[in-house]
C-alpha cells in the first residue's frame, strides 16, 4: 500500500504553485521556512554520493597573475600557466586583470540590489519565455529536473558589447553596462592567451567569432535552513566556449577533480575563468571542460555574476569542429562536424544536470 506521504505530495501542483509566486527561492525565504520545500531534495543517491568525495579543501585552483602582460617574457610565462590550468583543471583564477575593484563591487551590489527590491518589480521580468531579452526566474529547467536549485537568476541573452541598454532593470542598468564593457575587453585578452596556449595566432579564437555571443546571469543563492539536503547549483559542465565568473565572499562553488569536490575560494578582486565543452572540442581535448556545482549555505547571500561566450551569431549556421590545424595523423579528430544551431538547441532543451550535448558528438 502507498504511503500516506507519496498520495498527498503532487509534485507538479507544488512547483506549478512555487512558479505561479514569481518570488523565486527569496520569496520562500522571506516566509520564514525551516523546512524546504521537497522538490528541493536532491535524490537519495547524490546524498549518498557526496559524503564519498567531499573533496580536498586545501588544494586550490590555479591563480594566475596577468600583470605585466605586455612584456613578452612574462607574457610567455602566463601562457604556459594559461596552458597547464587548462589542460589540468579546466579552471583557474585571474587576478590584475585590469577591471577596476569599484566596478566588480559595484557588479555584485547591483545584483544584490535587484534581487532585494521589492517583489512587484522583480515579478514584471518573471518569465520562462526563452526568446526574451531580460528573464528573471528560479531554475530555467524547473519542470524537467529531479530536483531544483536554492537559487534566483537574471538573464540578459545575446548581449553584445554595445547593447541598447533601455530594456535592463533600472538599479541593475549603469552597473551591468560598465562590467560588460570592460569584460570584453579582459575576454578579447584571454581569448589571445588561449589561442597561443594552443599554438596558435594569437587572434585565431577571436577571429572565427569566440570573443562575441556575451549572455550575462546574476545568481542569487539566498541562505538555506537545510542546505545539506539541496544545492545551489546542480553537478554540471557548461555547454559554451568561456565563462567567466565573478562571485561575492560567499563560497560555494565547487570544481569536480578525480572524482573530489575541490572548493574555488573567493578572492577580492579575482575572476573565476573556465574552459566550456565547445572549447574543449575546438582543441580537440587538449582544454578540458570539467564538471561543477555550488553548494547551498545556511549564510548568504551567495551572489555571482556569469559571462557565458558561446560565439557570434554568424557561426550558428556553419560546419563547428576541432580546429584544423590541431589535427594530424597523431592527433585525429575526437569529434564529428555539427551545426552549432542544433547543439545549442540540445543544450536549450535539456535539463542542467543531463546528458551532455557534446556527448552526441564524440567520435
Amino acid at each position: 500500500m502507498a504511503s500516506i506521504t507519496s498520495v498527498s505530495y503532487d509534485r507538479t501542483k507544488e512547483l506549478k504553485q512555487f512558479d505561479d509566486t514569481k518570488a523565486g527561492v527569496k520569496g520562500l525565504v522571506d516566509t520564514g521556512i525551516l523546512n524546504i520545500p521537497k522538490f528541493f531534495i536532491r535524490p537519495a543517491e547524490d546524498l549518498a554520493a557526496d559524503e564519498l568525495n567531499s573533496g580536498h579543501k586545501n588544494v586550490e585552483v590555479p591563480i594566475l597573475d596577468l600583470s605585466n602582460i605586455g612584456y613578452s617574457i612574462r607574457r610567455q610565462e602566463i601562457v604556459n600557466e594559461i596552458r597547464n590550468a587548462s589542460e589540468e583543471w579546466g579552471f583557474f583564477q585571474v587576478i590584475n586583470h585590469g577591471i577596476p575593484l569599484s566596478v566588480l563591487d559595484e557588479m555584485i551590489e547591483a545584483t544584490r540590489l535587484f534581487n532585494e527590491q521589492d517583489l512587484e518589480l522583480k515579478m514584471e521580468l518573471y518569465s520562462r519565455d526563452g526568446a526574451k531579452k531580460v528573464i528573471f526566474n528560479s531554475n530555467s529547467d524547473l519542470y524537467t529536473a529531479q530536483s531544483a536549485d536554492w537559487r534566483d537568476s537574471l538573464r540578459l541573452t545575446s548581449f553584445e558589447s554595445n547593447p541598447d541598454s533601455s530594456y535592463l532593470p533600472p538599479v541593475y542598468r549603469e552597473p551591468t553596462m560598465e562590467y560588460n564593457k570592460h569584460i570584453n575587453i579582459l575576454a578579447k585578452t584571454l581569448f589571445e592567451l588561449l589561442s597561443e596556449a594552443l599554438g596558435l595566432q594569437l587572434d585565431h579564437l577571436s577571429s572565427m567569432g569566440c570573443n562575441k555571443g556575451c549572455s550575462i546571469v546574476s545568481h542569487y543563492y539566498p541562505p538555506c535552513p537545510e542546505p545539506e539536503l539541496t544545492l545551489g547549483l546542480r553537478k554540471h559542465a557548461d555547454a559554451g566556449i568561456m565563462a567567466l565568473l565573478l562571485q561575492n565572499h560567499v563560497t560555494g562553488l565547487q570544481v569536480l577533480q578525480d572524482d573530489q569536490w575541490f572548493d574555488v575560494h573567493p578572492i577580492q578582486g579575482g575572476l573565476v575563468i573556465n574552459i566550456g565543452d565547445l572549447l574543449q572540442i575546438l582543441s580537440n581535448d587538449k582544454f578540458k571542460s570539467v564538471k561543477h556545482r555550488v553548494t547551498a549555505n545556511h549564510v548568504g547571500p551567495r551572489i555571482s555574476v556569469v559571462c557565458f561566450f558561446s560565439g557570434h551569431a554568424d557561426m550558428l549556421e556553419e560546419p563547428f569542429g576541432t580546429i584544423k590545424e590541431l589535427i594530424s595523423e597523431t592527433n585525429p579528430p575526437r569529434y564529428k562536424e555539427f551545426v552549432l544551431k542544433e547543439y545549442i538547441d540540445k543544450v536549450l532543451s535539456s535539463p542542467i544536470d543531463s546528458k551532455p550535448a557534446i556527448d552526441y558528438y564524440k567520435l
